[in-house]
């Protein structure tokens, strides 16, 4: 019997606590959490600001140490030194929603995309290595860029370049922060198109962090809706965006522009990572409460009052809510 090999990057029961200011609670702003992410699959973290979501992908990448629990890359735990953590960056890459801001203006093409190879001490042909990156972020051909400036390009180009200095140490995973919020929609498909074609011919892994359901369903393999520090729903992005099962990701749904019925208007505060609740973290907004339908189902109380367990990283479907379980 074969066993499945362990997945490429693993949270396990992660928590990341923030120390409150001027004497307030601390923020939990992941408060434990479990992702898997096998080779060369794509998943998708969705979730409105505030959830954890960006604190989850910066622990992940290793910029912020976790408070407990712990993430393992290729089935090793990943170890806090500076020298472990630049072993760890050749591997696993982040890609920043704003190009902009990622590049520096006084830099060219070809100095941003180099820039990588240089601080890990790459001993090859660097012309060809930025060529190659560029040539594979869909800048073709290469040579053209390698002296033009930032402000010399379109948006869809600047990303491409970020995307490139993230492709150039040959990673096996890249974690892209709402990879295409700040471009313009008819670039955006692109970017997607780029992303697909870079899991297909390099089986590249990705994590991507997004608010956008619609961007989720065209690029993921599997999504995973976050809500104050935790997964609340998980699987397959087919079962979970055409099936949502948790009055969250329902409602997230119901605002896309081809949504059908009425959308869903979340009433009460917003999330606020040192003030969770007790029971279902989502139940002083959630629609099924207010309407009457836990009631009816018998689980209102259980709504307000007890906790709901982690939810596992694999890949199966799951869903942590006392009323979706109630009327399976």
């Amino acid at each position: 019997m074969t066993t499945a090999p362990p997945p490429l990057l693993s949270a396990q029961d992660l928590h990341v606590t923030f120390p409150g200011r001027h004497g307030a609670a601390p923020a939990r702003a992941v408060d434990g959490v479990e992702l898997d992410i096998g080779a060369g699959e794509i998943v998708a973290l969705v979730g409105e600001s505030g959830c954890g979501k960006t604190t989850l992908a910066r622990t992940l990448l290793g910029l912020v140490p976790p408070t407990s629990g712990r993430v393992s890359f290729a089935g090793k735990p990943l170890e806090y030194s500076s020298r472990a953590l630049k072993a760890y960056r050749r591997r696993v890459q982040l890609v920043l929603q704003d190009p902009s801001g990622s590049l520096n203006p006084r830099h060219t093409v070809y100095d941003a995309v180099a820039e990588g190879l240089r601080i890990h001490g790459y001993g090859g042909d660097e012309r060809s290595a930025v060529a190659q990156a560029l040539s594979r972020a869909g800048l073709r051909p290469p040579e053209r860029f390698f002296l033009r400036y930032p402000h010399e390009l379109s948006g869809g180009q600047r990303q491409r370049v970020v995307i490139a200095g993230a492709l150039v140490l040959e990673p096996e995973l890249i974690v892209a922060d709402e990879p295409v919020a700040s471009l313009d929609a008819s670039v955006r498909g692109e970017i997607l198109a780029l992303l697909l074609r870079l899991r297909t011919e390099l089986g590249l892994s990705a994590l991507v962090v997004t608010h956008d359901l619609g961007l989720a369903w065209n690029i993921a393999d599997r999504v995973a809706v976050m809500y104050l520090g935790r997964i609340v729903e998980t699987g397959a992005v087919e079962q979970v965006l055409t099936a949502p099962r948790h009055p969250y990701t329902q409602a997230l749904l119901s605002v896309l522009p081809d949504a059908p019925g009425t959308p869903v208007l979340l009433t009460g505060d917003p999330p606020d990572p040192s003030r969770i609740p007790s029971g279902c973290r989502f139940h002083a907004r959630c629609q099924i409460l207010t309407n009457g339908e836990a009631e009816r189902a018998g689980v209102a109380e259980a709504c307000r009052g007890r906790e709901l367990e982690v939810l596992g990283g694999g890949g199966e479907r799951q869903v942590a809510c006392h009323w979706a379980r109630a009327t399976v």
